[in-house]
């Protein structure tokens, strides 16, 4: 049985409970190893049509003491204070410097923006792609990976291919061919070659892609590297948190996991599930 989340957020951005209660429905479901994993700051231009960053900035504070406060718990349950930092090419002193403002246990990196272009909003922004411009923007995102992973700044991959999340079944048939494969073995080997971990999301199935992220293919691949993995549900509502996670278990299971890794005070520890 999976024991451990390490991406959960809260109303302090966009999800719908508070840290309190996203730890209590946590406990309920038998979560041993919590960690909130809350968005991070973004720089000006990098935004989504509807923005939470003045929320999230204006109670950013409050995020901190409450999770913290968390710590303390007599439940025997681990709370880590983790951040999903968005990785922005060219904004490596932007994230530094976020970074440096809080102890945190861990950082997962969410990519979430190719350039200024928040690709996960809205599914109207892929209609209108071509083949061969999806293909771009598949090898794109894959190839960001590995400077990130370079920078020596994240512990975890999230949702490691999130790109699919709005043309799931041309990523499908892009992910089958020698190239893409190639490309993602590199991408992955630069994030276990950072002593970083890939997360299982079981985000993608409530989206429209209906879908792990990551799929079999992802998994082969992290499967053969000896890639650490995390399991995080994105929860942003208590409904959510360890959402499907009998469906995790059995994901990993059939590449051969059976442990997956959490990082306290930014080092890995490994747990069996």
């Amino acid at each position: 049985m999976i024991s451990v989340d390490t991406h959960i957020h809260t109303l302090y951005s966009h999800g719908k409970a508070t840290p309190e209660e996203m730890y209590d429905a946590a406990v309920q479901k038998g979560i041993r190893v919590f960690g909130f994993s809350e968005h991070s700051a973004r720089p000006a231009g990098m935004d989504y049509p509807r923005e939470y960053r003045e929320h999230l900035a204006a109670h950013w504070d409050t995020y901190i003491e409450k999770v913290t406060a968390l710590k303390d718990n007599k439940d025997g349950v681990t709370v880590l204070l983790g951040i999903e930092m968005d990785w922005m090419e060219g904004n490596e002193e932007f994230i530094k410097e976020e970074l440096a403002k809080h102890e945190f246990d861990y950082v997962l990196c969410g990519i979430h923006f190719l350039e200024n272009w928040g690709f996960d909003y809205a599914k109207a922004d892929w209609e209108s792609l071509n083949d061969a411009e999806l293909t771009a923007i598949y090898e794109k995102y894959f190839n960001t990976m590995i400077p990130m992973a370079q920078t020596g700044l994240f512990n975890t991959i999230a949702h490691p291919d999130i790109i699919k999340i709005f043309s799931c079944d041309h990523f499908s048939k892009w992910i089958a061919t020698e190239d893409a494969q190639n490309l993602v073995t590199k991408a992955l080997t630069a994030v276990r070659d950072a002593g970083m971990s890939m997360e299982i999301s079981s985000a993608g199935i409530r989206k429209l892609c209906q879908e792990i992220y990551p799929c079999e293919t992802v998994m082969g691949i992290a499967s053969k590297l000896k890639l650490p993995i995390t399991f995080g549900s994105d929860a942003h509502s208590t409904m959510s948190v360890a959402f499907s996670f009998d469906k995790l278990e059995e994901h990993a299971r059939r590449f051969g996991y059976t442990e997956s890794v959490y990082f306290q005070n930014g080092k890995m520890h490994s747990r069996p599930f």
